[in-house]
């Protein structure tokens, strides 16, 4: 399996999360548990993990509607775990958005083989998506590498998740043209996206975090009432 991957374990059984973590553990993967349903959300759409192990029995929020929260922003992979065996679990899991389906109690060979699969198609589609775009990117002191999926700051290399990069690269693509939240989420969430506008200023916030705030220069301004701006 790939070493160096890292995997979020999303279980409120804390014997079956310690477990789970020893033997992803043990496998080269680096790993982080989160009990609560709510914030493991929260530190999903925050974090930038490669694979989620997600239980659908939580407290604050079931792992199907976080399935479902975390497809309108992410397309990390996710497989669920649950004690149930019921088909309409499996089939909603599924339509929601989860890339696979595991029933507990599990062998672990299965699971592993399982996230081997998930992690596979994972880097497939991000290659085939670099693969299309063939360009670099530049705003101030800004490069990004499309290809790569990398992004520098002068010489230092930033790490961004998925969604924050496509955000970025749309926002440099169109700079000096102030674009609504509408116009973004049509371009970077896609014309079908049903969630609420906001989540275009939590990730703007988060840029900032990254860009503005850590090199301590002004790359994204908010033109009020009507939307954002890149500028040289």
């Amino acid at each position: 399996m790939e070493e160096g991957k890292k995997i979020f374990i999303v279980e409120d059984e804390r014997r079956i999360a310690r477990f789970l973590q020893m033997e992803l553990e043990h496998e080269g993967f680096e790993t982080e548990i989160e009990d609560n349903g709510r914030r493991a959300y929260e530190r999903i759409i925050q974090g930038d993990f490669d694979l989620v192990l997600l239980d659908i029995m939580l407290p604050e929020m079931d792992g199907l509607t976080i399935c479902k929260k975390v497809r309108e922003l992410s397309d990390i992979p996710i497989i669920m775990l649950t004690a149930r065996d019921e088909i309409d679990d499996k089939v909603q899991g599924l339509d929601i958005g989860a890339d696979d389906y595991v029933t507990k109690p599990f062998a672990i060979p299965e699971l592993f083989a399982r996230m081997r699969a998930a992690l596979r198609k994972q880097v497939k589609n991000d290659l085939e998506a670099d693969a299309s775009v063939g360009e670099v990117l530049r705003l101030k002191n800004i490069t990004m590498n499309i290809d790569r999926h990398e992004v520098m700051v002068g010489d230092v290399n930033v790490e961004l998740t998925k969604k924050e990069f496509d955000l970025l690269a749309y926002l440099i693509r169109n700079k000096r043209s102030v674009l609504t939240r509408d116009q973004i989420l049509s371009q970077v969430w896609g014309y079908d996206y049903m969630g609420d506008t906001n989540v275009v200023d939590v990730y703007i916030r988060y840029l900032r975090a990254k860009l503005d705030d850590k090199f301590n220069e002004k790359y994204i301004h908010t033109m009020r009432g009507v939307g954002y701006v890149v500028k040289d």
